[in-house]
C-alpha cells in the first residue's frame, strides 16, 4: 500500500479544512462574536498537522482503489474530528463525543443533532454546522481533485471511493476537469437558492444556512423548529432544491450541454419523480383531514417526502404523529434515497432499479430456463461486474443495519427509536421516529451508541466499502507484510 500518497492526501485535507475554518472567524468578527478566537485557533493548528503531512516529498503519486479507499475513509475521520474541536473548546458543545458526532452528522450531511436547543448557538457555530453539510455534500476529495494533479488514472479512484452511486464515470476526458463541472453546478445552484430564498424575506445568514443545509442535503436546521416556522414561499422553495440537489448532477451537465434527449434518457431521474410523486399523493390522502387546507396539507406532504427521500432531514410538521401508513412510506424513502451522482444519501434509485431488474430476469429465467436477456439501463447494457456490486452492497448493508441496530439496542429504548435511529444514521437522513423523531434530539444516546452511529454515518455517506476496508484486519497484515518484504 502507498502510505506516501495516503499521508500527503491527508495533508491536503487538513489544510484545506484549515482555510475553511476561518470563514466562521469572519462571521465571528462581523458579529463581535468572542468565539472566533477558536476557529482561529482551531484552524492554527488543524494547518500546521496539515503541513507535516504533506511536506514531505513522495515519489510515487499512484495509487489504486485501496489506497483511495483507505485516504478517503481516514481523511473523512480526521475531517470530523478537527472540525469538532471550535465546538468542544468554545464550550458551545462541552464534550468531545457530541461535538465529534455532531460534525461527523453535518459532514456525511445526515443532519441527526444531539443539540436540544439550536438557537443557543453564536452565528460562528451555527455558519460552520450548516457548512460542514456544503463541504460534505459534494465531498471535499472531489474539490481537491479539482485544484491538485494526480498522477495517470489516479485520481477516479478517490472519486470512486468518495461519490455516491454504484458507478462513477467522467464527464470529460479528464477527471480534473470532471469535479470542476460538478463543483461549478453545485455552487450555481446554491446561488441561486440563496437568492430566492433572500428574495422571500429571509435574512441573508439565514439564507446562506439554509442553503448549505438543503444543497448537502443535511438538514441542520438553524431554528428550533427547523423550516416550520418560515413562510409557505420559503417552504416551498426549499422543497424544490431539495429535490434538485437529489437528482443526478449528469442530469444538468447534459442540460448545460443542451442534450436533452441524453437528459431525459435518464432512467434514474425518470424512478426518481415517479416516486415522489406517488408517495406524495399517498401521504397527502392520508393526512389532508388534519390541516385546515388543502393547500397547507399538500406542502407538508410534499416537503416531507422531499426531504425524506433526498435525506435532507429538514421539516415542517411533526410527523411522529402523522398515521401509521404515512410514517412507514417515510421509513420505505429513507431506505430509497436519491439518485446516484447527487448530494442524497440513501441506497440510491439507480440501486433499486437494478435490482428490480435483476428480480425480473430471475423471474424469467425461471418461466423461460433457454432465455437470454441482459438488463438495461438508461438504453444500455449493464455490466455483469456493476449487478454483482449492487447485490453485494445490499448484503453488506444489511449486515451493517443488523449489527449496529443490535448494539444501540442495548440501550434500552424501544424498537421504532432504534431501528430509525440507525436507518437515518446509514443512510444519512437525520430525524428518525419516537424518540429520534423531528422534533427530538440524539443526545440521550450513550457514548457507545453514538460512536456506532457515527460509523454509520461516515460509512452510509462513503458507500460502505471504505469504512469496512479500514476496519478490516486483512487490509493492515498485508500492509505489515508489505513494509517487511520492502524493509528486508
Amino acid at each position: 500500500m502507498n502510505g506516501s500518497i495516503i499521508r500527503k492526501i491527508l495533508g491536503y485535507v487538513l489544510i484545506l479544512e484549515s482555510l475553511l475554518l476561518l470563514l466562521p472567524s469572519l462571521v465571528a468578527l462581523i458579529y463581535k462574536e468572542s468565539v472566533g478566537k477558536f476557529y482561529i485557533g482551531c484552524a492554527a493548528l488543524t494547518f500546521l498537522c496539515g503541513l507535516l503531512l504533506a511536506i514531505k516529498k513522495t515519489k510515487n503519486t499512484v495509487f489504486y482503489l485501496k489506497e483511495g479507499c483507505v485516504a478517503t475513509a481516514l481523511s473523512w475521520i480526521l475531517l470530523s474530528f478537527f472540525g469538532a474541536l471550535p465546538f468542544y473548546f468554545s464550550g458551545e458543545i462541552p464534550s468531545l463525543v457530541d461535538a465529534m458526532f455532531e460534525t461527523v452528522s453535518g459532514f456525511t450531511t445526515t443532519g441527526s443533532s444531539i443539540l436540544a436547543d439550536v438557537e443557543s448557538l453564536s452565528h460562528a457555530a451555527i455558519f460552520w454546522r450548516s457548512f460542514t453539510h456544503w463541504i460534505g455534500g459534494m465531498g471535499v476529495l472531489v474539490f481537491l481533485l479539482a485544484v491538485v494533479q494526480m498522477s495517470g488514472g489516479s485520481s477516479i479512484n478517490l472519486m470512486k471511493s468518495e461519490s455516491p452511486g454504484p458507478s462513477v464515470g467522467k464527464l470529460v476526458p479528464k477527471m480534473k476537469h470532471t469535479a470542476r463541472i460538478l463543483y461549478f453546478i453545485y455552487l450555481a445552484l446554491t446561488v441561486l437558492e440563496v437568492i430566492l430564498l433572500v428574495c422571500g424575506d429571509m435574512p441573508l445568514f439565514e439564507a446562506l444556512a439554509t442553503s448549505f443545509g438543503t444543497a448537502g442535503t443535511g438538514g441542520f436546521g438553524i431554528k428550533n423548529d427547523s423550516i416550520g416556522g418560515y413562510s409557505t414561499y420559503i417552504q416551498w422553495t426549499v422543497t424544490v432544491f431539495m429535490l434538485l440537489f437529489g437528482v443526478n448532477f449528469n442530469f444538468y451537465y447534459f442540460f448545460l450541454l443542451r442534450q436533452f434527449g441524453k437528459a431525459f434518457k435518464m432512467e434514474e431521474v425518470r424512478t426518481y419523480i415517479i416516486i415522489v410523486l406517488v408517495a406524495t399523493g399517498i401521504v397527502f390522502s392520508d393526512v389532508v383531514h388534519i390541516y385546515s387546507t388543502v393547500g397547507e396539507a399538500l406542502c407538508k406532504s410534499f416537503f416531507q417526502v422531499a426531504t425524506v427521500i433526498t435525506t435532507t432531514g429538514f421539516s415542517t410538521a411533526d410527523f411522529n404523529l402523522w398515521s401509521s401508513t404515512s410514517k412507514t412510506v417515510l421509513v420505505m424513502l429513507m431506505f430509497v434515497g436519491a439518485c446516484a451522482g447527487s448530494t442524497g444519501g440513501g441506497i440510491k434509485v439507480s440501486r433499486f432499479v437494478i435490482v428490480s431488474k435483476s428480480i425480473g430476469k430471475e423471474i424469467q429465467s425461471y418461466l423461460h430456463p433457454k432465455s437470454v436477456k441482459k438488463i438495461s439501463f438508461d438504453g444500455k447494457p449493464v455490466d455483469h461486474d456493476i449487478v454483482r456490486a449492487t447485490n453485494v452492497y445490499y448484503v453488506c448493508f444489511v449486515l451493517v443495519f443488523v449489527v449496529s441496530l443490535l448494539i444501540v439496542s442495548f440501550q434500552g429504548f424501544d424498537l421504532t427509536t432504534n431501528f430509525t435511529s440507525v436507518a437515518a444514521a446509514i443512510n444519512n437522513i437525520g430525524p428518525g421516529l419516537n424518540l429520534v423523531g423531528p422534533t427530538e434530539n440524539f443526545g440521550k444516546f450513550s457514548d457507545l451508541s453514538k460512536f456506532v452511529l457515527m460509523f454509520d454515518m461516515l460509512a452510509g455517506r462513503l458507500e460502505l466499502f471504505p469504512m469496512l476496508i479500514l476496519i478490516s484486519p486483512r487490509l493492515w497484515i498485508e500492509s505489515f507484510n508489505e513494509r517487511l518484504r520492502a524493509k528486508y
